[in-house]
Formats: C-alpha cells, sequence, structure tokens
C-alpha cells in the first residue's frame, strides 16, 4: 500500500488487526524493550506505545515482527519489486514478455525521488533530549536509534541519486557525549557511509549527515536492503512505497520530507568517542569503542510524529522477519552475483555473520574419477569477497548434484555436509584476517580468523547418534547432547586459558581416541549453557558464535601437511567461554518481573506475559 506516513500505516495496520496501543505509561529504560521483547516470541502483533516516561512523541515497535505483516504493508507493491529484481537479473525477460514487464518499467520511472518544499513539511525543531530515550538491555552505555536511516552524500558526487541510505546504530547519550550537541554513529570505514566519510577526510572536510527515523516503512527497509552498486536506496523506497521519496535541502543537509523526525550534523575528520556497550543481535554486547562522533546541527520532528524502534538480541528477534523479507525480495539474485553459487543462508540462530551456508557447483571436472571440492573453493572466495558476506566466519559449501540441496534447510543441509565432509582435505583456514567488528570470538576486534567447508560427491560416512555411557569416566565432562545425527554437544569444563585449553584437548582427543566415534563427524565442547535439552538453535548459536577457527578448531588424528591442517577422526571445536569474549544478554529479572506483573490481565498484552 503506498502509505504517505508512519501514521498511516498504523492506522491500516491496527485496522486489520495487525498492531495493539497501550496507553499505561511506559518506561523508555529497559520496560520498553522487555514488552517488546514477550510479544515477538509470542508471535504478537506491532506495539504501539502511546504514553513514554519522559517524552511527549508515541513510539512504534515489532512492526516488521513477521513476514506476514511485511507482505501485508508492501501487498500492492511487492510483486513489482520482485519482478525488477529479476530484470536486473535476467535482462531478456523484459524481451520475451514486454507486457509481462510493462507495469514494472513505468513503476520503477515513477519512483526517482521527488524534490519538495521544508516550509511546508510541519516539522519543528526540538532538542536530543526531547526524544524517547530508550535503553534495551541493562548494560547499554546508553539510549540507542535502532531503525535510523542514515543519509550522506559523495562529496565528490553530490546529490542524492549518489547518497548512501544505510542502517547504522546512533547513541543519542551516556558515555561521554554532550546531551543535545553529540551523538555516536557505529559504522566501518568499508560501509557506504564510511566511503563518504574517507573522501570528505581527504579534502579536509566534515561530512553531512542527516538521520531520518519513522516515515513510511519503506523507507527503513530501503535503509537495511542490500543493493547492487549504482542502484539508489531513495529510488528503491519508491518502488517498494508505490510513492516517490520527498526530499529538500535545509542549511545544507537533506531532509527526507516523509519521516517523521530527523537528526542533522557533522563528522569532522578524525573525531571519535567510545561507542557503546550495546546489545547487539550476536546475543551479546558490543563492547565500548571509539566510532565517529556526530556534531549535532538541528533536530526535526513532525507535529504528530511516531518513533519507530526495534530491540535486537539472540535470534531470532525483529531483524530475523527482516532478513526473511530480503530472501523474499532479492534472493533469486545471487545466481546473477556469483557465477555458479545457487544458494546463500546467513544463519540468523547463529547471529548471521558467523556462520554462512551455500550451495555451488562442480561443472568442469565431470571426467575425474576423484570427487572432490574444486570450483566449490573458487566460489567460496568469491563469496567472502563478496559485500556484506565477506564478514562470514564459518562458510560450508556443498555442491547440488541433483538440485535437491537447499541450505535454508539448515539440519537437511548439515546432514548432507556431514556425510561428505573429508576432514583429511575439505578444511581451509584463512588467519590472521578480518572479523565482523561485533564478533568477540577473535583476540582483538575486528581480527581473528574464517574457515571454509567445501563437499560434493557421495557419502563418506552414515551419521549416527553416540550413547553417553561410552563418554563416562573421562575428566571434564557434565552433560552430553546430540542435537542432530553426527553432532556429539559436551557440556565440558570451564575454559582456562589457551594454553590449558590445549592440554584439556589433546587428554580429551587422547581418550576419545579409544571410543568408537562411527557416525560422529563433529564434537563441540561448551559451557556457561544450562539447559535440560539442545535444540538446534542452540547448537548454532553456541557453536558458531562462541569459537574462532584459527583458535578452536581442533580434531581426533590431527595432522598438518605442506601447511595443510586436517583430521581423520570427527572434527572438535571449542565453543566454550573465552576471557575476553564480551558478556552474554540477559533481561533484568526485576523489570521483567514488573512488566509480567502490571500487564499480566492486560486485555492486548496479557497472553504474552509468559
Amino acid at each position: 500500500m503506498a502509505y504517505t506516513s508512519l501514521n498511516e500505516c498504523i492506522t491500516d495496520l491496527e485496522k486489520n488487526g495487525h498492531l495493539i496501543r497501550i496507553q499505561e505509561e511506559v518506561d523508555p529504560n529497559l520496560e520498553m524493550a522487555t514488552i517488546h521483547l514477550k510479544v515477538f516470541a509470542g508471535n504478537g502483533p506491532a506495539l504501539l506505545f502511546e504514553n513514554v516516561k519522559g517524552t511527549s512523541f508515541a513510539c512504534v515497535s515489532n512492526l516488521f515482527g513477521t513476514l506476514d505483516r511485511s507482505r501485508f504493508m508492501f501487498r500492492d507493491t511487492f510483486e513489482k519489486v520482485q519482478q525488477l529484481v529479476q530484470l536486473r537479473n535476467s535482462p531478456m525477460e523484459a524481451v520475451k514478455h514486454p507486457f509481462k514487464y510493462a507495469s514494472t518499467g513505468l513503476a520503477a520511472l515513477k519512483a526517482l525521488p521527488r524534490k519538495g518544499s521544508f516550509s511546508s513539511s510541519g516539522f519543528k525543531e526540538i532538542r536530543i533530549s526531547d526524544l524517547p530515550l530508550i535503553k534495551h538491555w541493562e548494560m547499554d552505555g546508553g539510549a540507542f536509534v535502532t531503525l535510523p536511516q542514515v543519509y550522506s552524500e559523495d562529496i565528490e558526487k553530490p546529490g542524492v541519486m549518489q547518497s548512501n541510505l544505510g542502517m547504522y546504530r546512533i547513541q543519542l547519550n551516556g558515555n561521554d557525549y554532550a546531551l543535545n550537541s553529540e551523538i555516536g554513529l557505529h559504522y566501518q570505514l568499508h560501509r557506504g557511509i564510511g566511503v563518504h566519510q574517507t573522501k570528505s577526510n581527504a579534502q579536509h572536510k566534515p561530512l553531512k549527515v542527516s538521520i531520518f527515523i519513522g516515515g513510511p516503512p519503506s523507507h527503513t527497509l530501503a535503509a537495511v536492503m542490500p543493493l547492487p552498486e549504482g542502484i539508489s536506496e531513495l529510488t528503491f523506497a519508491g518502488v517498494l512505497g508505490g510513492k516517490r521519496f520527498r526530499y529538500t535541502y535545509q542549511d545544507g543537509y537533506c531532509i527526507s520530507l516523509d519521516a517523521d523526525f530527523v537528526i542533522t550534523g557533522e563528522v569532522h575528520p578524525n573525531d571519535n568517542k567510545p561507542e557503546g556497550p550495546f546489545g547487539d543481535h550476536l546475543g551479546y554486547y558490543s563492547l565500548k569503542h571509539p566510532f565517529p562522533l556526530m556534531k549535532v546541527h538541528k533536530v526535526y520532528a513532525k507535529p504528530k510524529a511516531i518513533w519507530a524502534f526495534t530491540v535486537v538480541g539472540r535470534p531470532p528477534q525483529e531483524d530475523t522477519a527482516f532478513g526473511a523479507l530480503i530472501h523474499d525480495i532479492s534472493g533469486s539474485a545471487i545466481p546473477s552475483e556469483i557465477p555458479g553459487v545457487k544458494e546463500v543462508h546467513a544463519v540468523d540462530a547463529a547471529g548471521v555473520h558467523p556462520l554462512l551456508l551455500a550451495v555451488g557447483s562442480e561443472r568442469y571436472t565431470p571426467y575425474l574419477k576423484l570427487q572432490q571440492p574444486s570450483e566449490l573453493l573458487t566460489q567460496a572466495n568469491h563469496i567472502l569477497g563478496t559485500g556484506q558476506l565477506s564478514l562470514a566466519k564459518y562458510l560450508f559449501i556443498g555442491a547440488d548434484q541433483n538440485g535437491t540441496l537447499h541450505c535454508h534447510d539448515v539440519k537437511a543441509f548439515f546432514t548432507f555436509m556431514l556425510e561428505r565432509l573429508d576432514y583429511t582435505r575439505d578444511i581451509h583456514f584463512y588467519t590472521q584476517t578480518s572479523m565482523d567488528t561485533l564478533d568477540y570470538s577473535g583476540e582483538n576486534i575486528n581480527q581473528g580468523s574464517k574457515v571454509v567447508f567445501a563437499a560434493c560427491g557421495d557419502k563418506i560416512r552414515t551419521l549416527g547418534k553416540l550413547h553417553p555411557s561410552a563418554l563416562n569416566g573421562i575428566q571434564g565432562i557434565k552433560a552430553v547432547h546430540q542435537p542432530l545425527e553426527g553432532v556429539v554437544m559436551i557440556h565440558y569444563s570451564a575454559f582456562g586459558s589457551q594454553a590449558q585449553a590445549e592440554e584439556d584437548l589433546n587428554r580429551l582427543i587422547s581418550q576419545l581416541s579409544g571410543i568408537d566415534l562411527n557416525g560422529i563427524a563433529q564434537i563441540v565442547l561448551f559451557d556457561d549453557f544450562e539447559t535440560a535439552d539442545m535444540t538446534l538453535n542452540d547448537y548454532l548459536w553456541i557453536t558458531y558464535t562462541r569459537s574462532n577457527p584459527s583458535h578452536d578448531i581442533y580434531g581426533v588424528g590431527s595432522f598438518t601437511l605442506h601447511k595443510h591442517w586436517g583430521c581423520k577422526g570427527p572434527l572438535i571445536i571449542d565453543a566454550r567461554k573465552k576471557p575476553h569474549h564480551a558478556p552474554e544478554l540477559k533481561l533484568n529479572k526485576e523489570v521483567e518481573q514488573r512488566v509480567l506483573e502490571r500487564f499480566k490481565n492486560h486485555p492486548a498484552l496479557g497472553k504474552y506475559m509468559v
């Protein structure tokens, strides 16, 4: 539907049973986030907080909390956007089927941004302290904007068509920030806005930045959509929203005329301040580090502005539904981007970036009798050099031989891989390399390792389960779980140091060598996680967020030959918590109990307060 504002979207959602209003006063310090998390966990509706302590503005969350709700909001334009992606991947389709795609081309032409007038926008100037200052997790460094649309322009090629609209978290207060005059921007220099900053720095000029909050939901999605180079996020927002992105300039800053709030300011060369901690989407805190400082110029709000926010944490969360929506729109783009690769899946349950699954091809060596990954390795290198995919830490890539392998069926995909991986040859490390800023499994920020597991051909093992009694008498084992066939999770004694870990693992491997491990492909050590029943999602989160491949991968019968590491028995991953790991996210029990007591009998919220 072509919403003209966030208010119009909210009215439509409420009318169709997708949103509830909360009229009681709610504290933005932890309470709002707790309510959101409870409702999302119950697959509940969007939430409109009408009475937020400390501000006159209402707040909305969980807009994108289900794929059905997102599809409902974009019900009139969704198919056209999918067709545009298809046209980009297969341009000849428009020639073969001109009538089918005629309206799609017109939709794209009508989506170009349109300049308007600031004087008729209705914006009033306010201060940062007037905004809803929402703190999500107990150890957060302050209040954050979690659904911002951060706008910047290329100083060498100014104008909206060469701009970048990205979603980078914004810290509004706390730490050393001077309230109302300074805020923190969390982004890396390789991102779109980072490229703009680098160019501005080279000319010794500040980068002008505008932050939009709210507006039609298509604007929010455009800010997080991984668009190819040269495609404007503003144009995409117009196509998806069925309405041109309206903008103007005020004091040299771009203003979204349909946003609910706009914050403008400058980022000066080499001007940083500590940002964080922040409870992030891996399920841990990203800690305090220097990030760009934005000096606030002016802050604007519409008279009935609504503040849009989300809460991130251990997945699945609302950003999980974001990911599903993005895949629905652009999943077909992968084959044209990376030849031979049919599918790619960043596994949300593992925090997205730590674990990447891919389906590739082995097309060029059918005459070889020896079935081993060849083209898959070229494809793996391409994947790890492509945009956000380059942040992957673990990449499992398998060759689809008959069109039945799909990496979005995580359990089936792991079964396929574990049945075929030959650990003497199919493990490929990238050591001393870059790592996602939010991943603290490496020893320093942005530093760590990657590993590729590539498999093709016929099964070399039949997966099974190990009877826990087989491990009786092994020192350090507290419990044994088997979340899927071929994988054993061992609750082990706590990690002490890397040197101690080497001793622990050498002793454990020696003891395992005397046990029949037929059917077991992977053993994972963990601690600091109490559960009676280890689920597949628990396995994915613990294993791939709490390990650094170069330091934490071991194996039964390991060897190094011509600088290639492998093992003859099961692979072992030490996923125990390390001293340098970031703290895990946990709800404040006192706040949680207070929220449950206040809303357990609420007519709309009560069923989620468990």
